[in-house]
């Protein structure tokens, strides 16, 4: 009987430890579901694009634009996507918010048009579609919320020509676009916006 007083003994310690342990992963689990959960409500790329104003539309309807040069594998693209995400919920009723996928052959004559080298590549346009000014690369939100504002009040553009962190832009545009045709995650022609 006294073999067993010091294990009767170490059993409620090891009980207590047992239950702290178990308290800590449910806490750590819960704490992980709400952070997938928090990261999860940033809208990807593709989603943003889905729910952008035709380019062609945009040309047209007398409101003006703010067009991004943008591609999904783009790091300095999705860091900008949470930011562009509000923009558009505070100025879409008054600015079209127009993306176009670099990686999609279609826009390929807009991309020589806006002679775009690097991305994202911003280009701001007024009323009547034709461009103002233009921003390369990571853009802060403060800074594009005033450029937006000046173009709604068709305005000089306090930040004109402003370039910050890009994704660099590899080869030229035509060998590049042959070589995402035959990529088989582009599905050929498949690849919109």
């Amino acid at each position: 009987m006294s073999d067993n007083l010091p294990v009767t003994s170490d059993v409620a310690p090891s009980r207590a430890r047992n239950l702290v342990v178990a308290v800590a992963a449910v806490v750590l689990a819960a704490a992980m579901f709400l952070g997938i959960r928090t990261q999860s409500a940033v809208p990807s790329l593709s989603e943003l694009a889905a729910s952008a104003v035709p380019f062609e539309e945009a040309q047209t309807n007398g409101k003006p634009t703010l067009l991004e040069f943008y591609a999904n594998w783009c790091t300095s693209c999705q860091a900008m996507a949470a930011d562009m995400a509000e923009l558009r919920e505070s100025y879409g009723d008054r600015v079209n918010f127009v993306m176009l996928n670099i990686d999609n052959n279609k826009w390929l004559p807009e991309m020589l048009t806006y002679r775009v080298e690097g991305i994202p590549h911003f280009v701001y346009s007024g009323a009547d579609g034709s461009p103002i000014a233009v921003a390369i690369g990571e853009q802060p939100r403060q800074i594009l919320s005033e450029n937006l504002d000046a173009l709604i009040a068709q305005a000089p553009l306090p930040h004109q020509q402003n370039f910050g962190r890009l994704s660099a832009i590899e080869g030229d545009a035509v060998s590049r676009q042959s070589a995402v045709n035959d990529d088989p995650r582009a599905h050929g022609s498949a690849v919109v916006n």
